[in-house]
């Protein structure tokens, strides 16, 4: 059928999958795949790897003729045998050209649960349940990047890839403790290539978001603000900007910077009525980032004057702000001198921190507890060890 190139006298070039990374995810490249014709994706191949025609043909296994022929539509390939295996060595679904594979099934069967798992994992995060979530991120992850590592690089994958990356990093900065909340950051970053990669404000702005706040968590704040500020700035729409600002809020006032707080608060509640609440970007959580920002750029009398003022919390609130909210409370109470009502809250946020598994938290409450409340912080104390024993069996 066809004249195979003779291997003693061309070697094979076969590009690696680290120089393909990008080649099937380039803005021209989903147009040539949904036309579904040989020669064009022939020659794009070519051009984004720098082969000659002999090269190509070396790796596809025709003779230089053949390639020019199809390349300019001389030629095409009729059998099934044939296009499976030019689909095979460019690392492409096969019904790109035409070819209904059990291959091919798996792909669009792994990509449908990879949607379905991020989208689960996610829920099960916001219910108070992150380790159930990282368990089901994990295998995820590492069959996404296998398939990635072998060259196979489809938009759908690589789009795939960084979400789920994305919620590995922040359910992992759910239940790790804070020694090791820079892994949180890690895999949230491991997102960033990809995210900047397309064009899509939108996709890249939460990429930016999600894993600024990870580096907030991991005390690298200046690094935090960059990202949120970014983050920022690329928001499509005032949703998206909901969405980013009370994270920059937390971040600028962990950061101590005032001016940036306040605006970025203002901001907060200028939108706080005109988009639709969520788990972060509602009047509950927005307390108490005002309250701990507040705290941590020198204006503690502030705090404690609102402190009592706490909205309610609504159904768009996650389990573990409750845990945030107390710590943070309890903090102002101390700093009021109100030990009793500080303990109560400490006492409220051991017991669902422990629930949670939210080691991260009972550290703040070990912190916040101190000297002065002694039998919090043993309590803690025990229950940060249990904790770390069950994560480590």
């Amino acid at each position: 059928m066809h004249d195979r190139t003779n291997p003693t006298s061309t070697a094979v070039h076969r590009p690696s999958a680290q120089h393909a990374l990008w080649h099937w995810a380039t803005p021209q490249a989903p147009l040539l795949l949904a036309a579904g014709d040989l020669g064009p994706i022939l020659r794009f191949y070519r051009a984004v790897h720098g082969l000659n025609q002999t090269q190509l043909g070396a790796l596809l296994g025709y003779d230089k003729t053949y390639i020019s022929a199809f390349e300019v539509g001389r030629r095409g390939l009729d059998d099934v045998g044939s296009r499976r295996r030019v689909c095979e060595r460019l690392r492409l679904p096969p019904h790109i050209l035409g070819v209904t594979d059990p291959a091919d099934s798996d792909h669009r069967a792994m990509l449908q649960f990879g949607e379905s798992t991020i989208r689960l994992a996610e829920i099960a995060r916001q219910s108070g349940h992150a380790t159930a979530a990282v368990e089901e991120l994990w295998p995820l992850v590492a069959r996404l990047e296998a398939r990635v590592e072998d060259g196979h690089t489809e938009q759908d994958v690589l789009r795939l890839l960084a979400r789920a990356r994305v919620g590995l990093g922040v359910a992992l900065g759910n239940v790790l403790p804070e020694e090791r909340l820079s892994t949180a950051a890690h895999w949230t970053a491991k997102s960033l290539p990809i995210a900047e990669h397309f064009d899509d404000r939108a996709f890249l702005s939460y990429a930016l978001r999600m894993h600024g706040n990870e580096l907030r968590k991991a005390r690298l704040r200046g690094a935090a603000v960059n990202r949120l500020q970014r983050a920022t700035a690329l928001a499509p729409d005032p949703d998206a900007r909901a969405a980013v600002l009370p994270l920059l809020a937390r971040a600028t006032g962990a950061l101590g910077n005032a001016d940036l707080f306040d605006r970025a608060m203002r901001e907060s509640d200028e939108l706080l009525h005109s988009v639709e609440h969520t788990s972060l970007f509602n009047p509950f959580a927005l307390h108490e980032v005002r309250l701990r920002g507040l705290v941590a750029t020198g204006r503690a009398e502030v705090a404690v004057r609102l402190a009592e003022a706490a909205p309610g919390p609504t159904t768009a609130v996650a389990p573990q702000w409750h845990v945030i909210e107390r710590v943070t409370v309890a903090h102002v109470r101390l700093l009021a001198g109100d030990r009793h009502g500080a303990a109560e809250s400490l006492d409220t946020a051991t017991r669902e921190a422990v629930r949670q598994r939210l080691p991260h938290q009972l550290q703040r409450i070990i912190r916040t507890a101190g000297d002065r409340l002694p039998h919090i912080r043993g309590t803690a104390c025990d229950a940060l060890e249990r904790l770390r024993e069950e994560m480590a069996a």
